[in-house]
């Protein structure tokens, strides 16, 4: 099986050839900057050449934490030409502003997700570096975790014949209290959380036709917004996808899984981040098929995390864009169709109805 695995294995390859690099700047000393973007960097061994954040302390202690170069102020940071990508990780109402004067100083940009919080907005953003002519790419990160990644390599080498239904499926608990920002939001799971399952689902499945969702809350739960979703996409040919989703379970038996089928065999793992979420497990993978064929569940050899690994992947993507190697697969314009997916969400749950996905 280690032989047959390895289109897979190369499929998941996160490393990034040095002759790629470009000096980079970090916006923004949060917890999920030095959680996951600056570790995934310098295993990479990226040249990031500094940070800046609002906090100019928080800034410093990332910068002498990973042994960066020296801290920033933005406006600094934006007139030094050795930067050449910017890194955006901020709260999501600061990202257009910054996204718009790096793209404007003639910086290419690695944005959160989501792109913004409208898809107005996004538009926006998309259509300014098209006509500046720089790559703004989004950090959809769970496409490159290796679970994620090598089941959708199996999916597009055959394995499993034609995808007909995807379910990603979390029941877990999940504390807020970290980012009082998402607490009181209004929109919580489809815009911060089930919007990586909505992106991994059209990595797979391409857009959908039409979308329903409900949604709720546990009476007392601490977060304003939603936390129980249920997502049911349809695509053309008949197939289907559900995203079903829990931030309150608790009785203790969480679970994070996904299972692609297909007419000729299936894939099913487990979402490992999320069952010690930020730390979490490798995720699982095992595949079924008829077309190798498999002797029942054949287990793929997961090694890496979501956390901090799969971060190296959208960079990666963004350095070879810039490169004129290939697009990237989550280029701005591609995660805005991710954007527009959970506005449909959100108009479903509002009118009690199916949504029609719009047109590209």
């Amino acid at each position: 099986m280690i032989d047959l695995f390895r289109p897979v294995t190369r499929a998941c390859d996160l490393t990034i050839d040095p002759g790629l690099h470009r000096g980079i700047g970090v916006v923004g000393a949060g917890a999920i900057t030095t959680v996951a973007h600056l570790p995934a960097y310098r295993a990479a061994g990226l040249p990031v050449l500094g940070i800046t954040d609002l906090d100019a302390d928080r800034a410093e202690r990332a910068r002498a934490e990973f042994g960066l170069p020296r801290s920033y102020t933005l406006e600094e940071m934006l007139a030094d030409k050795a930067i050449e990508i910017v890194d955006v990780a901020v709260f999501p109402e600061a990202q257009p502003d910054i996204v718009r004067a790096a793209l404007a100083a003639g910086k290419h940009v690695l944005a959160q997700k989501p792109l913004a919080t409208s898809s107005t907005v996004g538009r926006e953003l998309v259509t300014l570096a098209k006509n500046l002519g720089r790559s703004l790419v989004v950090n959809q990160q769970m496409r490159y975790g290796e679970g994620m990644a090598a089941a959708r390599a199996m999916v597009e080498l055959g394995w499993i014949g034609e995808v007909t239904h995807m379910t990603i499926d979390t029941d877990i608990i999940t504390d807020w209290s970290a980012w009082s920002w998402i607490v009181n939001s209004p929109r919580l799971d489809l815009m911060y959380h089930s919007i990586h399952y909505f992106d991994s689902v059209r990595a797979v499945l391409g857009d959908p036709q039409q979308v329903t969702c409900v949604a709720g809350r546990r009476p007392g739960q601490l977060a304003v917004g939603e936390t129980r979703t249920l997502t049911t996409l349809t695509f053309p040919g008949a197939r289907s996808a559900l995203v079903k989703v829990n931030h309150e379970n608790h009785t203790g038996d969480q679970h994070a899984t996904f299972r692609i089928d297909g007419s000729d065999g299936a894939i099913r793992g487990t979402i490992g981040l999320l069952y010690d979420y930020p730390h979490g497990r490798p995720d699982t993978v095992e595949l079924n098929s008829a077309v190798l064929p498999t002797d029942g569940w054949v287990p793929y050899p997961v090694t890496s995390r979501w956390i901090p690994d799969a971060f190296a992947g959208p960079m990666r993507a963004l350095l070879g864009e810039i490169a004129g190697l290939a697009p990237a697969p989550t280029t701005a314009a591609d995660a805005l169709r991710t954007l527009q997916l959970v506005e449909c969400g959100y108009a479903s749950i509002a009118s009690g109805a199916t949504v029609s996905f719009p047109p590209d």
